[in-house]
């Protein structure tokens, strides 16, 4: 539901666009660290707001269920809004939602609390509004947080509508294990949320730290919230720090102007949200899973070997065999054996879980033309389709499949003395299913055939892969030759699959 402002906006001129462009990448992280949701609103007539920002908390459920972007509000759906906007300063209100429209309550109404701010550009004419929405049980939770802290938010949403701090779309999101720390421009620590007092107790800071500087940590967090004060942009540092692994980011929250009763204007010191993520279990989990990865592509790389141990240890032997007959099911075996060594050769030089069934298509076809095509015979093998990725188990499937259809066309399309002709393999992606279709221009077939009552061993073992092991449907046909027609559906493939190919 983080949305993301659009180049062009109707009534709104380029530079305002681009302040509210700002101002959307700021407001996810506020959102977080406000538990509330955050929405950006511009005015479309008297009595109506058009919603073109929107950033849902991920540390608490949100006041709202579904994307707004788009929709128009009136003053009975955002009242603070309207006055914010109306009245040129900060304006607070109350809204109850039934439990079907927000993410909050079960029973009744949710109420949610209102505070919005107008929107101002750099010639001082307000151009919209941001509306904070927090349900009311976290309302008062942040009453009864450190005034300190209270206050850095309350700059941070000021800051927000500058579309300040910059580069604040380079942080990732703060989690709701996540510590936060307050500093002012000296780098003492002036606020120290609960779970970054735990953070630090873990590598042995056991005494109070509240008043005290960044240096005495003897860590780079000083070094880190100094520079981001100083470029007044944020920063982040991923670090090993007493054996740990730590995600340390930083947001500078600049000084704001306020004016006094007399009319003077004072300026707040800047402070910063030091924002701190204990990343060791994950980083953890990924060593173990790249070497997990590595020893499984070992694995295929080893078992790729070995197969091909047999088949050359099945080619010795073919070669002492005096039979025709006996020759060609050893030459058959080892197409078979070669086939499956293709999926682990694959298998141990990419991603596991997804594998490109034309890339492996085309080695077997290769594998063919080296092997038992003779080339007096002047019989062509050719591939045409897009690239399908399939599982790994499916992809061995299939890949025994294309084996023997290749075989069985060679075998029996063509009598012993034919010489020219083409073997046509065509992949199609329907999406769904994967069709695969192999049609040679030999002879045509029997008047009488019958799949249920085929003799051939690789026509069999085809059957049985494609409607047992792929769940799929084969036929075989007569067009100025024999086509052999398989489809079977796609086993979907996880989204870190999907990732890995884009």
């Amino acid at each position: 539901m983080d949305t993301v402002v659009p180049n062009k906006l109707a009534g709104v001129s380029d530079r305002d666009a681009a302040l509210f462009a700002r101002i959307s990448q700021v407001i996810p992280m506020l959102a977080d660290l406000s538990r509330a949701d955050i929405l950006i609103g511009v005015p479309r007539g008297d009595n109506q707001i058009e919603i073109i920002a929107q950033a849902p908390p991920h540390t608490v459920a949100p006041v709202h269920r579904v994307a707004l972007i788009g929709q128009r509000w009136t003053r009975g759906d955002a009242s603070a809004l309207f006055r914010a906007i109306d009245a040129r300063q900060f304006a607070r209100g109350l809204r109850e939602y039934p439990p079907s429209e927000s993410g909050v309550g079960e029973g009744g109404p949710a109420p949610a609390v209102q505070e919005a701010y107008p929107i101002e550009n750099d010639e001082g004419r307000i151009v919209g509004g941001m509306l904070v929405e927090t349900n009311l049980l976290e309302s008062e939770r942040l009453k009864r947080r450190s005034e300190v802290f209270q206050r850095a938010l309350k700059l941070f949403q000021q800051s927000a509508l500058r579309g300040e701090p910059e580069d604040i779309e380079k942080l990732s999101p703060f989690g709701e294990h996540d510590g936060v720390i307050v500093t002012d421009s000296d780098g003492v620590i002036r606020y120290m949320s609960g779970i970054a007092t735990n953070l630090y107790r873990n590598i042995g800071y056991g005494e109070p730290l509240l008043g005290k500087p960044l240096s005495y940590l003897e860590l780079q967090d000083d070094e880190l919230v100094r520079h981001a004060l100083a470029t007044k942009r944020c920063a982040r540092l991923e670090s090993e720090e007493r054996g740990r692994t730590w995600v340390k980011q930083v947001a500078p929250i600049a000084r704001v102007e306020r004016a006094t009763l007399f009319g003077q204007t004072r300026q707040s010191s800047p402070l910063a949200l030091l924002l701190i993520h204990d990343n060791t279990e994950a980083r953890q989990r990924e060593q173990e899973l790249l070497i997990q990865a590595t020893m499984i592509k070992e694995l295929h790389h080893r078992v790729k070997n070995d197969l091909q141990t047999v088949a050359s240890l099945l080619r010795m032997q073919a070669r002492r065999l005096q039979t025709t007959e006996a020759k060609s099911a050893l030459a058959e075996a080892v197409n078979r054996i070669l086939s499956i060594a293709v999926i682990h050769e694959f298998l141990s030089v990419q991603d596991t879980r997804a594998i490109n069934i034309r890339e492996v298509a085309q080695r077997i076809v290769q594998q063919m033309q080296a092997g038992i095509l003779d080339p007096a015979r002047r019989i062509r093998l050719t591939l045409e389709g897009p690239n399908i990725y399939l599982p790994a188990r499916q992809a061995t499937s299939c890949a025994l499949v294309i084996n023997e259809l290749l075989q069985n066309a060679l075998e029996h399309g063509y009598d012993s003395r034919a010489t020219g002709g083409t073997i046509a393999l065509t992949f199609e992606d329907h999406g769904d299913a994967v069709g695969l279709i192999v049609h040679d221009d030999g002879r045509a077939l029997p008047p009488d055939f019958s799949l249920d009552r085929v003799d051939s061993l690789g026509l069999r073992i085809v059957q049985m892969l494609v409607t047992q092991d792929l769940k799929g449907q084969i036929d075989l046909q007569s067009n100025h030759g024999v086509s052999a027609i398989v489809r079977f559906p796609k086993i979907p493939l996880g989204g870190e699959a999907w990732k890995e190919l884009e």
